[in-house]
């Protein structure tokens, strides 16, 4: 008995073959094939969305986002492999009718787009809330570091320019001394430097001294701590137990199918006052008006806590054991609550303060040396039983504002506000692995995605809308099938 043999590649048929035959009515692509063709590509933000009058017929957009959005379902995210995949992969071929541009076309499509990409990733999560995908009551808010098209070499902070700079002195300070030795010799050694050659290398230090000067006098003039050269944004931060350029992406993952709501792209590696912002763009996809978020305790930021519940997120922080009491009214007001690390909250909007035993804390002087508006409660803190300052006028807080603002400031007794306990749910904050850190893995993992092919906020941001929305049409794909997203889209 033989083997299984194929056709002879010479062979000529008299009827080739469809190339629909070859895509299944089941492929994934069939889905992007459909979802992309509904969209309004001028609505979205796509520039050129319709074809040029004169000159040269263009690419039609709607193409090359089906091309990216199947390189990134297939970890294929280089422009490069995905101009490879046009001319060998029989999807690519079915989803583009045999189209093959180039690396620089396919590249240029993804770089003026970044807003409308993002646009696209909402349009999708919007038609994932239509279809009932979203849970909309538990929601978890992390980040993740993802490295970026930056070496630590090329990356400087304050410290590390003024390391140099002093290298740099010391080996001058050196190379001098061995100018003035070679004055008296008449003739080199072997193997010793000449008065030209140390005379270029004095040149040469100087000229980076020089260099690294202006990237300290530019931190200074801008606030910033550090200086990328090949990626501007780009920040050193901590990435898995080590130190490496990265930037900060932030989601908002739904507990019930593990979709993203939405994301954003930061350099700063904290994770402190995302809460609020990330949990408000998630209540308006969602049409919410009431959220609970779990988060892990980078994000343990009091001020930001409170703002959230204030607008209606019941925040739920991991790895945390604190209350924190605010009075409704001095008659109703709960016994207060110590706070264990002493932190007080500022209520901007009431130009208050709270301190961690929920007594309000008045403005009472403008610090004009440190631009810091100073908030304490004298009789309050004569007679409270946690001594959280060894201050004789009790606890102060302060704020920077200007004096223009603090001289506004309303000194009213009778301001309270409403009463609000933080005490996280360890049910819910122990569900926040599981919901938040499924998308991470897939995408770093099986998507390959966990490092920048771009430069900048604004183009990581369009890269990484390409990678959220691939992940979420998987798992729709996942849960709802192929057949049934078609014919939703279709309708």
């Amino acid at each position: 008995m033989n083997f299984i043999s194929g056709e002879e590649r010479n062979q000529v048929t008299l009827l080739p073959d469809s190339v629909e035959d070859y895509v299944d009515d089941n492929n994934s692509v069939r889905v992007i094939d459909a979802y992309i063709n509904s969209l309004n590509l001028t609505i979205l933000g796509f520039s050129k969305p319709q074809p040029n009058d004169t000159g040269r017929p263009m690419y039609d957009p709607k193409d090359l986002l089906k091309l990216y959005v199947y390189g990134y379902m297939n970890r294929i995210r280089s422009s490069r492999r995905l101009e490879t995949e046009t001319k060998r992969n029989l999807e690519v071929i079915w989803l583009l009718g045999k189209l093959s541009p180039d690396h620089k076309t396919i590249s240029r499509f993804r770089h003026d787009n970044t807003i409308a990409l993002k646009n696209v990733f909402r349009d999708f999560a919007k038609l994932c809330l239509k279809l009932n995908l979203y849970g909309k009551e538990l929601i978890a808010i992390d980040g993740s570091k993802f490295k970026a098209v930056n070496s630590k070499d090329r990356n400087f902070g304050v410290k590390k320019l003024e390391e140099r700079i002093s290298r740099i002195d010391t080996k001058i300070e050196e190379y001098l001394r061995e100018l003035e030795d070679s004055d008296w010799k008449e003739n080199a050694a072997e193997g010793e430097k000449s008065a030209e050659e140390i005379a270029l290398i004095i040149t040469e230090l100087a000229e980076r001294k020089a260099t690294y000067e202006s990237y300290a006098d530019e931190l200074a003039q801008t606030g910033e701590s550090q200086k990328s050269l090949t990626d501007p944004d780009s920040r050193l931060m901590m990435s898995n137990g080590k130190m490496d350029i990265c930037y900060n992406v932030q989601t908002a993952v739904d507990a019930k199918n593990k979709l993203i709501i939405d994301f954003d792209i930061i350099n700063n590696a904290s994770d402190n006052n995302q809460i609020t912002p990330m949990a408000e763009r998630a209540k308006e996809l969602l049409e919410v008006d009431v959220l609970t978020a779990a988060v892990d305790s980078g994000y343990d930021c009091v001020q930001d806590i409170v703002t959230g519940m204030n607008q209606g997120v019941d925040v739920h922080v991991a790895g945390t054991d604190f209350d924190i009491c605010v009075p409704a009214d001095e008659a109703e007001a709960q016994k207060p609550i110590a706070h264990k690390d002493g932190r007080s909250v500022y209520f901007a909007e009431r130009n208050i303060a709270l301190c961690p035993m929920g007594e309000v804390l008045y403005p009472m002087f403008y610090n004009k040396a440190k631009g810091q508006g100073v908030f304490y409660n004298y009789q309050a803190c004569r007679h409270c039983a946690c001594k959280c300052t060894k201050e004789a006028r009790g606890r102060r807080y302060q704020v920077p504002m200007e004096k223009a603002d603090f001289s506004t400031i309303c000194n009213d007794k009778r301001l309270h506000i409403k009463q609000i306990r933080i005490a996280p749910n360890k049910e819910i904050s122990s569900r926040r692995k599981s919901i938040v850190e499924h998308p991470f893995g897939t995408i770093k993992r099986s998507m390959d995605a966990g490092y920048c092919l771009t430069k900048g906020l604004k183009n990581v941001s369009g890269e990484f809308s390409l990678a959220f929305l691939a992940y979420n049409l998987k798992r729709a794909i996942n849960i709802l099938g192929s057949k049934k997203l078609i014919e939703y889209v279709a309708v």
